[in-house]
């Protein structure tokens, strides 16, 4: 590398990415010439470890890798190897037969980069926002580590959120709304942390909207606005990005994980839509739908939920690409 050159050796965050108008450029760099570096990825080894079930990102990962000329390994913890011990000084007389500690240096041996899947249990939040398991990864294995979604972040999700919307923005400046929805089961909130954390550090007119309760960690949503009316947060959005998330326990630690609304007028329809600057919607996928979006509207043709989980392939190639120039 040249000196002045960004030197990444984890991704977790945006900060991580380096220069955002740069790293964009080069998405759609590599979007235009997916197998261009190859020769960066001979003989070395990606190992794709899944505490949790994936599929755009267990594909598209894997993917990014082949066409960078990697190998993949791919490890599936709770279906393909033994349960692994995550605590310290327990004593395993349970279920799980070997401990992270161990585990760790000995994938690392088999490979150059670790990519970790690791949801948040959602009962301890002083563990989850320490982001335990995947600093260990960190800590004991010596390779770089990319987060595939961790207790608190999804910066691969929130990366190709970013790529798409520079696609699609009519505005050097767009209006991009992030909207809580309603859904039937606890979520983690390491979509709407990243896509927070991205969106600041872009150019765009970002607001938040949520039902009280539901306040993101500040550390994340920086100095976006907070709007708890969602019709008035909807108004001129050009971008409007549905995702539900469980309360994070930022004014109330006893809350967190917990369920504090379902209300359904807060679901995704044509009026809502309505409210917009003909707005673009987008979600991660996999969506409940009915809950967090009506058909018409996941059908339409202002749906970008396609699009954003193509760029899923983009976003990853651009991270192993930047990592495997500093091996």
């Amino acid at each position: 590398m040249d000196k002045g050159d960004f030197f990444m050796r984890h991704f977790f965050n945006v900060h991580d990415i380096g220069d955002l108008n740069k790293a964009l450029e080069e998405a759609q760099a590599i979007k235009n010439n997916r197998f261009g570096f190859q020769q960066l990825g001979k003989n070395k080894t990606l190992l794709m470890i899944f505490f949790n079930n994936s599929l755009r990102t267990r594909l598209s990962t894997q993917k990014a890798a082949m066409n960078l000329g990697m190998n993949v390994i791919v490890l599936d913890v709770n279906a393909g190897a033994w349960k692994l011990e995550t605590e310290r000084g327990v004593i395993m007389n349970g279920d799980r037969s070997e401990h992270l500690l161990e585990a760790i240096p000995v994938m690392a041996s088999y490979c150059d980069i670790i990519a970790v899947r690791s949801f948040a249990g959602l009962t301890d939040r002083t563990y989850d926002y320490a982001e335990t398991v995947v600093n260990q990864f960190v800590k004991y294995s010596g390779r770089p580590v990319v987060a595939m979604e961790t207790a608190t972040v999804h910066p691969l999700q929130a990366f190709a959120d970013l790529i798409t919307i520079a696609e699609y923005r009519q505005s050097a400046r767009p209006k991009v709304v992030l909207t809580w929805a309603p859904h039937c089961r606890a979520l983690p909130q390491a979509v709407p942390n990243s896509f927070a954390q991205w969106m600041n550090a872009a150019d765009a007119d970002f607001v938040i909207t949520h039902p009280e309760g539901y306040e993101l960690e500040p550390s994340f949503t920086g100095n976006a606005r907070i709007e708890y009316d969602q019709k008035k947060a909807l108004q001129g959005a050009d971008f409007v990005y549905a995702k539900n998330w469980s309360c994070p326990g930022v004014r109330n630690a006893a809350d967190y994980g917990k369920i504090l609304s379902e209300d359904m007028s807060w679901t995704i329809d044509t009026e809502h839509m309505s409210w917009t600057n003909n707005g673009y919607f987008m979600h991660c996928l996999p969506v409940r739908r009915g809950l967090i979006v009506t058909d018409d509207v996941i059908e339409g043709d202002h749906s970008l939920v396609i699009p954003e989980a193509a760029n899923r392939e983009i976003s990853a190639e651009v991270v192993l690409k930047k990592i495997l120039e500093t091996l």
